[in-house]
């Protein structure tokens, strides 16, 4: 389909444009460049198979059947968080995870490419996501307090991308949103990554975005060790001129800040943890693979699919917000069909419909803004904004007369 109107279209490009990142990531996941370029002949430039051919065997990661188009539980988390919006119909807070996201996760089962079944969300998900449904359907914990404990990784961050369509052009707005959804989820700079991601596709969103004014936006916002980490990784990257040959440097510039040791699969006791001096790894690496691809989508998703390590969340988060800057038509069709039919999801109709929510989200804003300006007139005794532009205005433009 072609998005009739540039809302559609960005949102349309940014949830594709996630789901196709995180799919060819999947493949590359919890390995190190080096091990991929051996796996695969070279540099991933496309839908791959499974690391391991024997995937339902193979350790640590089985039974998931990584690879080969199918989407993983980044992509299942933000289908299920636009079906929330959908729900919901305005905009969501801590306790909108409690009331309709645990039951997303829980409540009905749905095709999960990776088990090659239908099953519960819920038996796809990592632990950290579990902790949803243990804190809030089993532990009744007040949902804004209910992230603490959990261990703090990008759990959240990587389905916050629909916060930002819904408040498409106002990253305030998108970083507030997320952090109290968020607090349902993760605590600490889990929390703050999931703020940031949502506000760098807010901005993303927003006609005339580039890959620096979304960077800008990000250290606007970002505080502490995630702030630190994105200013260290993104000023490494914008001396670099593509991603093949940028890993050792980047890896470098975001180690001071992630927990995550160099050999990701055996962590030590201070691993996840909260802290604020410290940062997720992968959105800081999403926003450098932005910048040395200049907002290419092509080149920031395979930036993090070659870079390995949590490659389909860095993919993801980079696909979103390239995919909302370059709208539907940036994301690849030989991947975008493939990954969708491999996949048995359709890929752009949760697109089209988180831009029906942020449409009908901005009028309620509005109408909700227009009622208290007309309140406060009231209290200070002024003409509200409105009333006095139109007063100026012609009489043909007051009522609406002039193209």
């Amino acid at each position: 389909m072609t998005p009739q109107d540039l809302l559609t279209d960005k949102a349309v490009g940014c949830v594709t444009g996630a789901a196709v990142g995180d799919a060819i990531g999947g493949a590359t996941e919890g390995w190190t460049p080096e091990q991929i370029r051996r796996r695969y002949g070279g540099h991933v430039t496309g839908i791959v198979p499974p690391y391991f051919e024997d995937w339902r065997n193979a350790r640590p990661i089985a039974p998931y059947h990584k690879g080969d188009g199918h989407v993983t539980d980044d992509t299942l988390m933000t289908h299920a968080l636009i079906r929330v919006y959908e729900k919901a119909g305005g905009h969501l807070d801590a306790y909108a995870a409690a009331e309709h996201l645990v039951p997303e996760m829980m409540g009905e089962k749905r095709w999960i490419p990776e088990l090659e079944a239908e099953a519960l969300p819920l038996q796809r998900v990592f632990l950290a996501e579990k902790w949803l449904v243990l804190r809030l359907h089993y532990g009744h914990v007040d949902p804004r307090e209910a992230g603490v404990g959990n261990i703090v990784n990008c759990g959240a961050a990587m389905y916050m991308a629909p916060v930002g369509v819904v408040n498409a052009a106002d990253p305030d707005g998108a970083y507030a949103e997320a952090i109290d959804l968020a607090g349902a989820h993760q605590s600490s700079y889990g929390r703050e990554a999931a703020g940031v991601l949502a506000a760098a596709v807010a901005e993303a969103m927003r006609p005339g975005a580039t890959p620096d004014s979304v960077v800008a936006t990000c250290l606007r916002l970002a505080k502490d060790g995630t702030r630190a980490a994105i200013e260290a990784v993104c000023d490494r990257a914008r001396g670099l001129g593509h991603w093949d040959g940028s890993f050792g440097a980047l890896r470098e510039a975001v180690a001071p800040y992630d927990t995550v040791a160099d050999t990701y699969r055996d962590q030590g006791l201070g691993a996840r943890r909260p802290s604020r001096l410290h940062s997720i790894e992968e959105l800081p690496l999403a926003l450098a693979f932005l910048l040395i691809a200049k907002g290419d989508y092509r080149e920031t998703v395979l930036g993090g699919v070659n870079y390995g390590r949590d490659a389909d969340s860095i993919a993801s988060m980079g696909g979103a917000i390239a995919g909302a800057l370059g709208g539907a038509g940036a994301v690849p069709p030989e991947w975008l069909g493939p990954v969708s039919e491999a996949s048995r999801i359709d890929l752009v109709a949760p697109g089209v419909a988180i831009a029906g929510v942020a449409r009908r989200v901005h009028a309620a804003d509005l109408a909700a803004r227009r009622a208290h300006e007309a309140a406060f007139a009231a209290l200070t005794g002024d003409a509200p904004a409105g009333d006095a532009a139109a007063g100026n205005a012609p009489a043909g433009d007051a009522a609406g007369g002039t193209a």
